[in-house]
């Protein structure tokens, strides 16, 4: 995952200072309460103190942490179970969007309705066709779409209503505002949840990867504690999943403080202890194999094609066709393979950290 590195570097090295300056645009709260009528955040999580045994101080090298992904998984939790943790189990959001789609299959079916004009470019003999969307590199604003679609399902075909009171906005409310209680009673539709969360990617600048891993934590998070994603809760779990994925993924995070700017009504101490109580949930398990973070894109875009949400596609000319070749041969370069598992080890001191990234070229 792209934070492999970090999670191996000292608990006690203190926080970046170089993280996004300023504070966010006034007119970034009207959209925010007129898209989802308010918002909470939570702190950056605190690492868990380890045994002495944990430690590994070889000759030379320094002193190595355990990395995460060594750490036993919960004994209670069947991994091949649990979709976020496990590659080969089936995520969540698609089993349940396969209803709707049959269902919508089979209306078109009898009532001889017509798929229209296809939209959708095939690529030929003397034409290929590529999008925009990678797994290493997705593209914002159809992956904001996806996750958001996948959170309609997740909470449309719910399975009952089990929650938690710190993730009730009855009890937690995100605006100052009384919000009325027929508000709960039905669905979101899914403009209002896409509304919602792209103002707060587009506020705090985050990547289309944290939107993913932002998915992960929300299945991991309904299948350890388990509850539901419902109209009463489903804003405050889908924050403070984006709050943990920024902190996971981004060496450069938005602060809790920061957030505070981006949604008026929320005070700090409330976005940390919904921070506490989304990573106790989640047994301090933030690790995201990049397994996992590859079936969630793919079936991302499963979900994408069995709801006619559209990929940008375009021909591939002799420009990108040239990028796409000095990619490959980079990557088939032995000197940088050489340097890439150097740099992939699981655990090395962080003076040896060079911020070397991978980014294969896929072809979507």
């Amino acid at each position: 995952m792209g934070n492999t590195l970090t999670c191996c570097l000292s608990p006690n090295a203190s926080p970046k200072r170089g993280r996004r300056s300023g504070s966010a645009e006034p007119d970034y709260e009207s959209e925010v309460y007129e898209a989802a009528a308010g918002d909470a955040v939570a702190v950056a999580p605190a690492p868990a103190a380890l045994e002495p045994a944990e430690l590994d101080f070889g000759a030379g090298e320094g002193h190595h942490l355990q990395h995460i992904s060594d750490r036993e998984m919960p004994e209670d939790l069947a991994l091949e179970s649990n979709p976020s943790d496990h590659p080969r189990a089936s995520t969540i959001f698609l089993s349940k969007s396969q209803t709707d789609v049959r269902e919508k299959r089979k209306s078109n079916h009898l009532n001889h309705v017509s798929p229209g004009q296809l939209t959708k470019k095939y690529s030929s003999c003397s034409t290929i066709f590529l999008d925009d969307s990678t797994v290493s590199q997705p593209n914002l604003r159809t992956t904001i779409k996806c996750v958001t679609l996948a959170i309609y399902y997740h909470i449309k075909n719910r399975d009952a209503n089990r929650s938690l009171d710190i993730f009730d906005e009855r009890s937690h409310p995100l605006t100052r505002e009384k919000v009325p209680e027929e508000y709960f009673k039905h669905d979101p539709e899914h403009k209002l949840i896409y509304r919602f969360v792209r103002t707060l990617f587009s506020a705090a600048q985050l990547t289309a990867e944290c939107a993913i891993v932002t998915l992960v934590y929300l299945e991991r998070l309904l299948t350890y504690a388990e509850i539901d994603i419902c109209p009463t809760n489903w804003k405050r779990i889908v924050l403070g999943a984006i709050l943990l994925a920024s902190k996971v993924w981004d060496d450069q995070a938005v602060w809790n403080v920061d957030y505070c700017q981006i949604l008026k009504d929320i005070t700090v101490e409330d976005m940390n202890e919904m921070e506490r109580h989304f990573l106790e949930l989640l047994q301090f398990n933030i690790n995201v194999p990049a397994s996992v973070y590859a079936k969630y894109y793919f079936d991302l875009r499963s979900l994408a094609d069995d709801n006619d949400v559209i990929f940008m596609f375009a021909p591939l000319n002799k420009e990108r066709a040239q990028n796409l070749e000095a990619i490959s041969r980079l990557c088939d370069d032995n000197d940088y393979k050489d340097i890439c598992r150097a740099a992939m080890r699981r655990s090395f001191s962080a003076d040896n950290v060079i911020g070397i990234q991978r980014s294969n070229a896929i072809i979507s």
